[in-house]
């Protein structure tokens, strides 16, 4: 696929040692890349939920990133594509950033030039997480967990009840630590299981790997900015060039989107970018290619002639 090879150009060279975590140096101003995709080659035991846990990458990203390869015996020597080079989310860079279409928290340190980035597990269907402006409100370690009416319903139904609560332990879904929000209801917090970060799997809080949320636990100062935003299509400047970023828009089987929907979408997000248009031309085939791929890649699709004008016409998509 054209779109797959143009963002193969940008891989590193395969790696014998994967990054231990992602904090990445923050791009010049008016640039929005960062990081570098890597590759390395899978052992014997690997599985895509392993391989994302040792990167700090979810499940559905490394699905999404190496389509056709089995996620639970990729085989050994297979090479593994890990998605670890990411468009900026848009507006302030600031507090903490939460993307629900690409299941992913970027944390903005203040006076540092630096950003953190993790995976996340986000609200399942009909328990979906908002999206909204908030702050953290607090920060409580060992937590125990009051399971809410709702969800004692839910798994008493499924014969499965819950105690009223939870104390702190191995057993409790809350993990380590939790971050309490501005929004009643909805917290971040670790897990007591590592399949499921990075994907639907909530009741509407924000999941995280525990050696993660311990992180961002000595970093994030109660009253921090939260800003939540649910942005499948990101544009981005790297060196005077356009790139974008797709990933699969979260859908529930009665809101499936259409081909000119996700086309739609996008086009909306460009508008957005008045410092995209102007005198760059976008390769419409390759934006056409990238929106198909939804592989959450960064893809230059910066036409060849940069003298002229962009176009947003939707008859060009």
């Amino acid at each position: 696929m054209l779109a797959r090879s143009v963002a193969f150009l940008s891989f590193s060279a395969l790696l014998s040692a994967p990054l231990a975590a992602l904090e990445l140096p923050l791009p010049p101003p008016g640039e929005d890349v960062v990081g570098q995709v890597q590759v390395i080659k899978a052992k014997y035991e690997d599985t895509f939920a392993d391989i994302g846990q040792a990167n700090d990458i979810g499940y559905l990203e490394m699905v999404a990133a190496n389509p056709g390869v089995d996620p639970w015996l990729p085989g050994v020597g297979t090479e593994v594509i890990l998605p670890t080079r990411y468009i900026l989310p848009p507006g302030p860079r600031e507090g903490i950033i939460i993307n629900l279409a690409e299941y992913r928290m970027y944390y903005f340190p203040k006076d540092q030039n630096v950003v953190h980035t993790y995976p996340l597990g986000i609200g399942r269907e009909g328990w979906g997480s908002p999206v909204a402006e908030t702050r953290i409100t607090g920060k409580i370690k060992d937590p125990a967990w009051y399971p809410p009416k709702s969800i004692r319903e839910e798994h008493a139904a499924d014969g499965d009840p819950l105690p009223t609560v939870v104390p702190a332990g191995p057993d409790n879904p809350l993990g380590p630590f939790k971050f309490t929000l501005g929004l009643s209801g909805y917290l971040i917090h670790g897990s007591n299981k590592k399949f499921g970060i990075g994907m639907r799997v909530s009741h509407g809080c924000f999941r995280m790997l525990n050696h993660n949320v311990l992180q961002l636990a000595d970093m994030v100062p109660v009253g921090t900015k939260v800003r939540i935003i649910n942005e499948p299509y990101k544009f981005g400047i790297s060196e005077g060039k356009v790139y974008l970023e797709v990933h699969a828009p979260l859908e529930d089987e009665s809101s499936k989107s259409s081909v000119v929907d996700k086309h739609a979408a996008l086009i909306d997000e460009l508008l957005k970018r008045n410092d995209l248009l102007g005198e760059r031309r976008l390769d419409w085939e390759v934006v056409r290619e990238v929106v198909a791929a939804e592989d959450g890649l960064p893809v230059e699709v910066s036409g060849p002639d940069s003298g002229l004008a962009s176009t947003t016409n939707g008859s060009d998509i």
